[in-house]
């Protein structure tokens, strides 16, 4: 009996047993969820329904079902508004959004490796201090704070009429949760550059889960970056050497956290296109998932009796309290700053700056945190940026002959 405790402490540490908890967690908010949307469907509620709860019950499990393609009419006329302006405006436009961007997501990015692999409250360097175990809350953290961003800006700036049922939601919402959680576990197992070229290679699995989810096709091109960045990345992980830095080993649960990190974002971004048919805006996407993710991660949280517990560790390190609040900052803010550059500019810019950014990550870890790169690693991630610019520049260069082609079309 005497150790009993401790046996359920090692459990405890293990990665797939908190992911099975967190699981069960979910599915005690899913399942009578899904219970309830299944009774309101077979009873026709929206036809014979009504009373206090009738609005939100329909706007929850019915909504307004008529799906439209205004929305990208009206992005797309923002956009040309954008373009006419003056070169000096647009210039300084897009200084300021790619460094936006830049600044936001490369402080999270410096932060998530300090929270995820460095101890709080060493008074000197002998001391081991203690180490913040608890991914789900950061992603508590980070989706409370970008819900209540979403929300002012959808109360303050007009929107166009909600149209989704607010359910389908919780589909893209609990893919993204788990996602983030796999991004923060997997540092406990693997390096920072390794987790970004990693994220990087996810263009693969987000052309699988096209042709699965959404039944797309993809160009030759397409194929042809795909295995140019699965090379490189393959080149990286290979060479990393596990003598000089032990700490950064790249291990094999942090290889399956990192494939689980990939299936599900790829999920994710597959399912909000599908959202997209319905007339809404980023934001309002923004909105309906983190709703979604505080509801799954917080009931989660209180039914283990972690939420208190990383509330403790909060009171406790200041300077953690005062990361994981940046981190959240930087996570909403970088939120806002990709639907501000993607309206303006369109997403082949916008991919451009999020590239960089993802080299400057790696160049930044291992220039504050000391990770090494091998020459052969290092002509890995330059191959892995070289086919992702080659992406860009092969889709503006279609979407060019698309435009030149569209008059010619029109007079014949």
């Amino acid at each position: 009996v005497g150790f009993e405790p401790s046996l359920l402490d090692g459990w405890h540490d293990v990665w797939l047993f908190r992911f099975l908890v967190n699981m069960l967690g979910y599915s005690t908010i899913i399942i009578p969820g899904y219970l309830l949307i299944s009774y309101f469907k077979r009873t026709n509620y929206a036809e014979t329904g009504s009373g206090f709860c009738f609005p939100l019950i329909k706007t929850c499990v019915f909504g307004n079902e008529a799906k439209t393609s205004l929305l990208d009419d009206t992005s797309a006329a923002s956009r040309n508004e954008a373009d006419s302006g003056s070169t000096l405006k647009q210039a300084l436009k897009l200084i300021f959004c790619a460094a936006g961007l830049q600044v936001s997501y490369l402080t999270w990015g410096v932060l998530q490796e300090r929270v995820m692999t460095r101890s709080y409250g060493a008074a000197t360097t002998n001391q081991e201090g203690e180490k913040f175990k608890d991914s789900q809350f950061l992603v508590f953290m980070n989706r409370i704070l970008a819900l209540t961003v979403s929300g002012i800006w959808c109360v303050m700036f007009k929107q166009p009429r909600h149209g989704a049922p607010m359910y389908k939601y919780s589909f893209a919402s609990l893919s993204n949760i788990l996602s983030s959680w796999c991004q923060y576990e997997a540092l406990k197992f693997i390096s920072f550059p390794t987790q970004v070229l990693a994220k990087a290679s996810k263009v693969i699995p987000v052309m699988l889960m096209g042709k699965i989810v959404s039944h797309k096709s993809y160009e030759y091109w397409e194929y042809f970056t795909a295995v140019l960045i699965s090379v490189g990345v393959s080149m990286f992980l290979l060479s990393s050497t596990t003598d000089k830095h032990p700490s950064t080993v790249t291990t094999f649960s942090g290889v399956i956290i990192l494939i689980g990190y990939i299936v599900f974002d790829s999920f994710t971004s597959n399912w909000q296109d599908n959202l997209f048919k319905y007339k809404m805006s980023s934001v309002q996407m923004m909105f309906g998932v983190n709703l979604f993710s505080c509801l799954f991660t917080v009931g989660s949280l209180l039914e283990q009796g972690a939420f208190f517990e990383s509330l403790g560790f909060m009171t406790r390190h200041s300077e953690f309290a005062f990361h994981a609040v940046l981190l959240s900052v930087c996570s909403a803010c970088g939120q806002l700053f990709i639907f501000y550059t993607i309206s303006q500019f369109g997403a082949a810019v916008f991919t451009i700056i999020m590239t960089l950014r993802q080299a400057f990550a790696i160049l930044l870890s291992c220039f504050l945190y000391g990770h090494t790169v091998t020459l052969v690693g290092g002509f890995g991630v330059v191959v892995v940026f070289l086919a992702l610019f080659l992406r860009v520049y092969a889709r503006s260069r279609m979407k060019s002959g698309r435009r030149g082609a569209q008059p010619l079309a029109q007079k014949v």
